[in-house]
């Protein structure tokens, strides 16, 4: 029996000081210095670090802890004179979307591979736009075993890319006349593609390549930075190619598994003509998701190309269209989904789903959606210190402000590596309670979750249809005085 997956996680400091949610208000008029002072006996030793950093703040700091607002500290001060406030400096990070919260996440998550705690638990929303507007069924988790989780039968996290045939013919003999099934199977249902803006230098590629490899993943980048990665991290590497690009990749398309094609009107020429190198290889194709997703998909699959990479924004949404505003990726999933479904086609089809994929929650909650696996691409620089700058990445001429571009490959790729574990710890605690033992069983589940606007049209439809009646009537008997 070969052995479960598992993700080796190796603690990982950040090389920045890290922006804290919470901070130490500390009232030192009335401090009697008394030898039982709570600072010493901190769990986090963030009072320690902090003196550390006052002293010298050029020094390089071992441990980067912040505090965790467990108020151990505020409580066991014996004249009161500690408190905690928000970090009026954290709450300037990120934007609308990446909030600082995500980012604090994504970096705890990156320095050790395990699911991050707060003293102060969750204070947020329980509703919000996106992703936050589902509700997953958690109704296993009011029975746990002993050992928790992971003590039970084994969850399987793998998912596999590629044409699945819908039946299998043999002749009289029981030789098979069908073509063998093609199938590329990693172990995580998440792949790591390119950065959302231009980044610096070619190292986080060549990070990528490393992590995908220890995932037991795929990295997706371009098609010289892939050109540049050692023969032996090539199998892990996906290149994307551009019309221009198939004809002189020839010794690249022999070497790896999977390619994506930027979507074109002959993609499916360009499909062949790949297969024409190299017939294992697979083919998928990276469609920026507009209003037309579901019918171009269609479209797609009945030209015999079975692996979509559906694109969004780093905000989740698609392009506009007409001065509309975007749907976001969880609308379009369920619509390319569905639409499959109709046509008899989405077994046959694998529909990867990147943009806007911040948190692990966010991996499992577009599976729901119709996904088979997601891309992650912006969470993979905030581990490596990205904070989302407001301003614009453009207008940095100097290039990043964190220096991410600068990080070696071998450093950045267990930040990302640890991160994945993070996250797959994370859905398999989801799986898990929602007692499904194969992530593969999820996808499309969609009466596993609960949607806002559903809950909403079936508690408030009746008044919606009521109120526009009687706008109607009011306007009808407007017009007849």
């Amino acid at each position: 029996m070969p052995d479960r997956y598992h993700i080796h996680a190796i603690p990982t400091p950040a090389r920045f000081r890290r922006v804290g949610k919470f901070g130490n208000v500390d009232w030192r008029e009335d401090c009697s210095r008394c030898s039982n002072c709570v600072k010493l006996r901190c769990t986090y030793d963030v009072y320690r670090d902090e003196s550390a950093h006052n002293r010298d703040p050029a020094a390089p700091v071992e441990t980067l802890n912040s505090c965790k607002a467990c108020l151990s500290c505020v409580q066991g001060c014996t004249k009161g004179l500690l408190a905690v406030s928000l970090n009026p400096e954290f709450l300037d990070l990120g934007d609308a979307y990446w909030k600082p919260d995500i980012l604090l996440t994504t970096w705890n998550q990156a320095d050790a591979g395990k699911i991050p705690v707060s003293g102060a638990g969750y204070r947020g929303r329980f509703q919000g736009p996106g992703f936050d507007s589902i509700w997953t069924d958690m109704s296993e988790i009011v029975r746990p075993t002993r050992d928790g989780i992971h003590g039970r039968e084994y969850i399987s996290t793998s998912v596999d890319i590629g044409q699945k045939p819908l039946r299998l013919e043999f002749d009289r003999e029981g030789r098979m006349l069908s073509e063998p099934a093609r199938l590329l199977e990693i172990q995580l249902p998440a792949i790591l593609d390119m950065p959302a803006w231009p980044v610096q230098g070619n190292r986080l590629a060549e990070a990528r390549a490393i992590a995908a490899k220890e995932l037991c993943s795929l990295a997706v980048m371009t098609a010289k930075d892939a050109a540049a990665l050692p023969p032996e991290r090539l199998p892990f590497a996906v290149p994307v190619l551009s019309g221009d690009d198939v004809p002189k990749s020839q010794a690249l398309l022999e070497a790896v598994r999977m390619v994506e094609l930027l979507d074109c009107p002959d993609v499916a020429e360009l499909a062949g003509d790949v297969r024409y190198v190299n017939p294992e290889v697979m083919v998928a194709v990276r469609m920026v998701l507009r209003p037309s997703a579901a019918d171009r998909a269609a479209e797609l699959a009945r030209a015999g190309l079975k692996i979509l990479h559906l694109c969004a924004d780093q905000h989740g949404c698609e392009r506009p269209d007409n001065g509309r505003p975007g749907r976001h990726l969880k609308d379009v999933l369920r619509d390319v989904h569905g639409r499959l479904v109709k046509d008899g086609l989405r077994d046959t089809v694998t529909l990867i789903a990147g943009g806007g994929i911040a948190l692990a929650e966010h991996m499992a909650k577009a599976i729901i959606c119709g996904a088979d696996l997601v891309s992650v691409d912006t969470p993979l620089l905030v581990a490596l210190g990205c904070q989302v700058c407001r301003r614009g990445h453009e207008t940095h001429s100097g290039g990043c402000p964190a220096g991410i571009g600068s990080a070696g490959s071998a450093y950045a790729a267990q930040r990302m590596v640890n991160l994945m574990a993070a996250w797959h710890n994370q859905l398999i605690e989801v799986l898990g309670a929602m007692g499904i033992r194969e992530v593969r069983r999820l996808r499309g589940e969609v009466g596993r979750a609960m949607f806002l606007e559903d809950i909403e049209k079936d508690a408030f439809g009746d008044i919606a249809r009521v109120t526009r009646a009687q706008v109607h009537v009011g306007s009808h008997r407007s017009s007849r005085r």
